[in-house]
């Protein structure tokens, strides 16, 4: 029990040096060395109580507003594209040379306001899995594409030299860096507008640099992204359609 509220959680052992808490998308996690007695695990959960409540309302939270962004892929639907919104549109009467779909702008886009089309080569009985599958394909590619960009921009100004770019599609991971020059960046970033984009970018371009979170990091992140403080809010506030 803590406070009025049931709190059920993960409990596991290993070679820690002290007793740790995570809240992620399943719930909470409490994790202690081999040695600790559990009544001191149980100690340490009520005296981490105010904090473990307020991660799991905001996990809560976080995860309604993922399941309000959840899209029903059908003819006509709208999905967010560079922090846009884009409206789907069947089109069978062409076999598009970009992977299946073509983008399509009418006039001067508004904040809010789906001014783009994406033109996708299926039959207008198509099911949502296709229809999914087919946007999720175009919306890689545009990934693969802008990403490689904004590293290559990047990259010279943090004087670091990045080697190949893997596409993820992880749950709680935007991006990693390995020290051999290998960068990952999850596809779904694309829902997010530029600059966002470029905040993750620079973040795991400045780990080739310095592979921790110190200061000095942070500091590195800052001489490309002068506000990313601003952006990383945005980015764990913000809700993208869950694929």
């Amino acid at each position: 029990m803590l406070g009025d509220s049931v709190v059920a959680f993960e409990f596991k052992r290993g070679r820690r040096r002290n007793i740790g808490f995570l809240v992620g998308p399943e719930g909470l996690t409490v994790s202690a060395p081999k040695w600790v007695p559990f009544y001191e695990v149980d100690a340490a959960i009520l005296a981490k109580s105010a904090w473990i409540l307020k991660k799991l309302d905001e996990a809560h939270e976080r995860h309604r507003r993922i399941e309000s962004a959840r899209i029903e892929w059908k003819d006509g639907v709208s999905f967010p594209f560079l922090g846009e919104p884009v409206i789907v549109v069947l089109d069978p009467r062409h076999a598009f040379d970009e992977v299946g779909a073509v983008l399509h702008t009418d006039g001067e886009t508004l904040p809010g306001v789906a001014r783009m089309t994406l033109h996708v080569g299926l039959a207008h009985n198509a099911d949502a899995a296709q229809i999914r599958d087919a946007v999720q394909a175009w919306l890689m590619k545009q990934a693969k594409r802008l990403f490689t960009e904004r590293l290559d921009h990047f990259a010279p100004r943090l004087g670091v030299r990045w080697r190949k770019l893997v596409l993820s599609n992880a749950e709680t991971r935007w991006g990693t860096a390995h020290s051999d020059g290998l960068i990952r960046l999850n596809w779904r970033l694309v829902h997010f507008r530029m600059a966002v984009i470029d905040y993750v970018v620079a973040h795991e371009l400045s780990h080739l640099r310095v592979m921790d979170h110190s200061p000095r990091f942070w500091d590195t992140v800052r001489t490309v992204v002068p506000d990313y403080a601003q952006l990383r809010g945005q980015l764990k506030e913000q809700a993208v359609p869950p694929w």
